[in-house]
């Protein structure tokens, strides 16, 4: 019989959460509810939404066989699970490089329909094989960084966190990346810009 006691409240912390799982582990799957969404569209971004989803299974098998090494002094488990999302797809790189690849190569397609859009839309669709050349020219750790930034929302610290780096090295790397990206993107428009001299640089 289930009580009220055994349903998460809305109010619980994904710490309080994963440590009342180690007792009752079908307390887990509110956290994966939580953040699900959000480790399938920073997944989804590397490789594709078809093969995220296995992906995004895998990372949430491997987080919770780990569960007892979450730190139970951070309420949210969204940094760690988007570092458990990171260094999963360390081992899918090919498949990654491949849909940046893929995506790279396609063309933008407009119906009637879209010349109706807003032109933010159409902006969005003819940038996608653009943005993905210029993705495709990050080092992987610089798009660790770049897409935590940019789909998480965090910060230095929390992505420091999220890849156990020191935060000194995360900022270093989510600047190299900006400043990368920035050069490809301006490049495919045909805009050269000097090279950064931090480019060779270390990361902290």
């Amino acid at each position: 019989m289930t009580t009220t006691r055994d349903i998460p409240r809305e109010t619980d912390s994904d710490a309080q959460l994963i440590a009342a799982s180690l007792d009752d582990p079908a307390r887990f799957a509110a956290v994966f509810e939580r953040h699900v969404q959000a480790i399938f569209a920073f997944v989804a971004a590397r490789v594709g939404p078809q093969r995220a989803e296995d992906i995004v299974g895998e990372v949430f098998s491997v987080a919770f066989g780990r569960r007892d090494s979450f730190d139970l002094t951070f309420t949210s488990a969204r940094p760690w699970l988007y570092g458990i999302a990171a260094r999963t797809l360390m081992h899918h790189h090919r498949l990654e490089r491949r849909w940046l690849e893929l995506t790279s190569l396609r063309s933008v397609e407009m119906s009637g329909d879209d010349f109706a859009a807003a032109d933010g839309r159409l902006d969005a669709r003819r940038m996608a094989p653009v943005l993905a050349r210029a993705l495709a020219a990050l080092r992987p750790h610089e798009r660790d960084v770049l897409l935590l930034f940019v789909f998480g929302e965090l910060t230095h610290e929390a992505i420091a966190t999220a890849l156990g780096i020191r935060q000194g090295t995360a900022k270093a790397r989510l600047s190299r990346a900006c400043a990368r990206l920035r050069r490809e993107l301006d490049g495919e428009r045909g805009f050269d810009q000097p090279a950064d001299p931090e480019e060779g640089g270390s990361d902290d």
